[in-house]
């Protein structure tokens, strides 16, 4: 066991977060942890850092055990460089790495100094002893992957999203006993998530990590810790088995709740019947009753309920002619051309920095584009919801903020409700709804913006980066909201599972064009990254839809002639993928190089699956075929 907690306990004024949460870690353990927004996520993984005191409890762990915490924000320093934020850490390897680098830049300065010559050999001969050189290679690989190639930039010259990327950087380089990772998928793309997935699967030490991304929970979780009513719930599994057993759990507490009414209600009516009985009997009963009234099983959890209604959309809802953008030098897109219409559903993908978010302000006519024309239809009605959740008067209270769109709403059902009752309905106990908006999570922030777009009565909501800080539970009731939302939808998204959800058509940024994509997102990722046919062997039927054949034929003369080399084409892969990969290894610190290896590695392995493919595809015809002669002799 890694680390024990026990009757865990945090109050903030006069509000009890959490209380009596006990749990364990062991060894290999992936823990996902859930919850509404607000109910004290993040502020668990604080004070299992030693970031936060409890109020109560206790933590146990061995002496040696180390602990790494990745926040939602980091707070480096800002005259600090990327390398010396990674070669920040206190591990032997680290520490080795550090000494080595330093005394490299130093003799870089002055190659003819003795001096400096003899400090770098013993830095080396450290860095053999400590076994860092495996280290380094990882470190050069997690950057690459992250996209973090100027290792030189000072940390005030970064985006927040870059600096995010730094801090998994190190946290995943740190290989700590226990790591902590607050929303890591935030700022990152789909393809940069997809790796994550793996390098958490095989990193060393136990995790405990806080996501919204659903599908990313589902495949590298094997516990799932649930957050609610103030106490912990505990599954083993990941997020599909979760979202199993705590149906059964709810539904058992529906069950013995129901159970207890109806022998309170027997007892009750005993009661006021005055039945005719001993005075012993009849102070029991009273008694029973009492200990029924006071027994209580687990509260219905609060469900955040969407009933704002829509304004009325026209057929024309927008128009794009010949649009582009550029800054300054570099342009993001051009010739780009679109009719979107009512009730249709678009999705905006594509790397970070491609100008995704960029289209959706053009698009929304919320900035300029270089060239070409934005035409909305009369009727459109924008709500546009910000990758920030930002307020004019973060001093106003969150009831003040929404009388002021209005004090009254009407549903889509075509009830009026209070202002109030919208806010209860968005998870704001009327307690919450006299807070200060400057002193809300992010997360209740987040919520808050989205009611207020809401209640506006939009017909064309513009999403940038939606699920960002909002939990599960919202995101769930999001797209049920957005699946029967009568106007227009377009968002930005890297969240795979909402994009499923919410669109059936993409527009994606693919190497400085963008084009148009009819289908779920899964869909266009596989096409993205199905395997290229090879151009090494020449054959005449593709690998990977090779068709099924009824009566099994032996190999063509092509195939005849490709069998001959093909293993000795494999082998051949092999070879230079390991030379590749020992060049990597003593790459240094030249980012250039590193960069052209990776490629190049990447490249090989690529070659070599498809060359064992064609082998696998080759042998299987042979075998069928020599399986059917012999029946039929």
């Amino acid at each position: 066991m890694l680390m024990k907690a026990e009757n865990l306990k945090k109050e903030f004024a006069d509000k009890i977060v959490f209380e009596d949460v006990t749990f364990s870690v062991s060894p290999g353990d992936r823990i996902g942890i859930i919850g509404v927004n607000g109910t004290g996520k993040s502020t668990l993984l604080h004070i299992l850092a030693g970031k936060e005191t409890a109020d109560a409890g206790t933590m146990h762990h061995p002496n040696d055990y180390r602990i790494r915490l990745l926040s939602q924000t980091t707070d480096y320093p800002e005259d600090q460089t990327v390398m010396e934020v990674l070669l920040s850490g206190d591990t032997p390897t680290i520490n080795a790495l550090r000494h080595y680098e330093t005394a490299r830049l130093a003799l870089e300065q002055d190659p003819t100094s003795e001096t400096l010559l003899n400090r770098f050999i013993i830095a080396q001969t450290e860095v053999d002893a400590a076994q860092a050189w495996d280290t380094e290679s990882r470190l050069k690989m997690i950057l690459n992957k992250l996209g973090i190639l100027d290792l030189n930039a000072l940390i005030g010259s970064l985006s927040g999203g870059q600096r995010k990327r730094v801090g998994l950087a190190e946290a995943l380089l740190d290989e700590a006993d226990l790591l902590l990772l607050d929303e890591p998928t935030n700022e990152l793309d789909a393809e940069t998530i997809s790796w994550l997935e793996t390098q958490i699967k095989e990193y060393r030490g136990a995790i405990l990590l806080i996501t919204h991304d659903r599908y990313f929970l589902n495949r590298v979780t094997n516990h799932m810790m649930e957050i609610a009513n103030g106490t912990a719930y505990f599954y083993v599994g990941n997020y599909e088995s979760f979202l199993e057993k705590r149906a059964e759990r709810r539904e058992r507490t529906a069950s013995m709740e129901e159970k207890r009414q109806n022998i309170l209600r027997r007892e009750l009516a005993w009661l006021r019947r005055g039945a005719k009985a001993r005075t012993t009997k009849q102070k029991a009963r009273i008694q029973r009753v009492d200990a029924l009234q006071d027994l209580s099983y687990e509260e219905e959890e609060s469900t955040l309920e969407v009933q704002v209604g829509s304004t009325r959309l026209g057929k024309k809802v927008i128009e794009a002619h010949d649009v582009s953008h550029r800054f300054g030098e570099r342009t993001l897109f051009e010739s780009f051309n679109a009719l979107i219409g009512r009730k249709e559903r678009y999705g905006i993908v594509g790397r970070n920095g491609s100008g995704k978010s960029t289209l959706l302000s053009i698009l929304a006519q919320r900035l300029e584009p270089t060239t070409g024309e934005i035409i909305h239809g009369e009727t459109v009605k924008i709500g546009f919801y910000g990758q920030f959740a930002e307020f004019t008067h973060p001093e106003r209270r969150v009831i003040d903020e929404v009388e002021r769109i209005a004090k009254v709403i009407t549903t889509l059902a075509g009830e009026e409700i209070t202002a109030s009752q919208m806010l209860e309905q968005f998870l704001f106990k009327p307690e919450a709804q006299y807070k200060q908006i400057g002193k809300l999570s992010g997360g209740e922030k987040r919520r808050l913006k989205l009611l207020t777009i809401l209640m506006e009565e939009p017909n064309v909501l513009f999403l940038d980066e939606p699920t960002n800080d909002l939990d599960t539970e919202t995101l769930s009731v999001l797209e049920d909201y957005l699946e029967s939302f009568p106007g227009t939808v377009i968002t930005v998204s890297h969240d795979r599972y909402f994009l499923d959800r919410v669109v059936n058509r993409l527009i994606a940024f693919e190497d400085g064009n963008v084009v148009f994509y009819y289908g779920q997102y899964t869909d266009y990722l596989e096409q993205m990254t199905a395997p290229v046919p090879s151009i090494v062997v020449e054959k005449t039927v593709e690998v990977a839809t090779a068709p099924k054949i009824e009566t099994p034929k032996k190999l063509s003369y092509q195939e005849q002639q490709d069998w001959a080399i093909i293993e000795q084409q494999i082998e051949e892969s092999e070879t230079e993928l390991e030379q590749l990969e020992a060049e990597l290894a003593s790459a240094g610190s030249d980012l250039g190089k590193v960069n052209e290896l990776y490629q190049a590695i990447e490249k090989t392995k690529a070659m070599l699956d498809e060359r064992m493919e064609y082998w696998t595809y080759l042998s299987e015809k042979i075998e069928a075929f020599e399986n059917y002669r012999q029946s039929n002799q």
